[in-house]
């Protein structure tokens, strides 16, 4: 009979009637748009399915009904599958904490084309972490999106039903809009150009493609105009001899057997005067403990010798030196 329950529970839709209508007010901002979407490209490359299984964080705030969807990270699973690694999600939400105190974890999301009652299961695993967890969910169906809703995300809020006298867990989609700032808007449209003429990393390459170039190009040119003045079919140009004599003095030339031996000759010359000052700078600091040393063994000496003459060392007459420096011994 349980089993009965259990299956007729299932069949169950989790997600209320669209007559029923949430109080929230939702803002989302671009960033978990775009976190969400790689982290669902990268998914589907690394295993080769077109539906993975997908879950995260939400970060933001919520100031009574108004909530804010600002960042978003991803979140691990334990080995079984089915449980969220919460200590996980406890450091990593702390350490977001550290750099943007005013953010919160405020619910998770994930992706697939329905709610179903396996996401009740997960749902229930983060109450801990937050009283009433959104669910932003990004459909992995092909279905063209509602005129009134151009992006293919749905929020929802957790909420219960009363069902033949027994409690349960459901969801109610909330209505959100896309919140952008002018900084957004500009990552945005950077984005979606493709960084201008291309990728951060493209742009950088053909920076740096340009000017090897560039400079493989001048060194050409020097090259032929030296052999053309060894050859004889140019003028010699002494200031420009000397320019590029002096250029190529400049040049490392590591692979040099002769400068090898130099170099690890100045190497160890450097290395003997730095140990040389290591060690003179040590001595005088032993000195000047040594002098503080001999003050302050006198001075005790001076006040035990207070109780009467001292003898000498080898066990003669008294010392005189008490006498000479204290007139006032009586």
């Amino acid at each position: 009979m349980n089993t009965d329950m259990d299956t007729e529970s299932d069949e169950l839709s989790v997600v209320l009637p669209s007559s029923t209508t949430s109080g929230l007010s939702i803002s989302l901002h671009p960033l978990p748009i775009l976190n969400i979407s790689e982290h669902l490209t990268r998914r589907k490359l690394q295993t080769n399915d077109r539906t993975p299984f997908v879950i995260g964080a939400l970060l933001g705030t919520q100031q009574g009904r108004d909530v804010e969807i600002v960042n978003t990270f991803e979140l691990a699973m334990e080995e079984d599958g089915k449980t969220v690694d919460h200590a996980f999600l406890v450091s990593r939400r702390d350490q977001y904490k550290q750099v943007f105190p005013s953010l919160e974890f405020i619910g998770w999301y994930t992706i697939t084309p329905s709610v179903t009652s396996k996401h009740i299961a997960l749902h229930n695993q983060f109450t801990g972490h937050c009283a009433t967890p959104l669910l932003l969910v990004l459909s992995s169906s092909n279905d063209t999106p509602s005129s009134d809703q151009s992006l293919p995300f749905k929020a929802y809020e957790p909420t219960f039903e009363l069902r033949e006298r027994v409690s349960r867990v459901v969801f109610v989609e909330a209505p959100y809009t896309v919140e952008t700032g002018e900084a957004e808007r500009i990552a945005v449209d950077w984005t979606a150009r493709g960084g201008g003429s291309g990728t951060s990393l493209e742009s950088h390459l053909q920076t740096q493609r340009a000017a090897v170039k560039m400079l493989h190009d001048r060194i050409l040119v020097l090259v032929q105009y030296v052999t053309e003045v060894v050859a004889g079919s140019a003028k010699k140009d002494h200031s420009i001899l000397r320019s590029i004599s002096a250029l190529v003095a400049s040049l490392p030339a590591s692979e040099n057997k002769l400068f090898r031996e130099e170099f690890d000759t100045e190497y160890e010359d450097v290395q003997i005067t730095a140990y040389l000052s290591s060690l003179t700078k040590s001595t005088n600091i032993l000195n000047d403990i040594v002098d503080k040393h001999l003050l302050v063994t006198s001075g005790k000496e001076e006040k035990m010798g207070g109780g009467g003459p001292r003898r000498r060392p080898g066990g003669g007459g008294m010392s005189m030196g008490r006498f000479n420096r204290d007139p006032d011994w009586h």
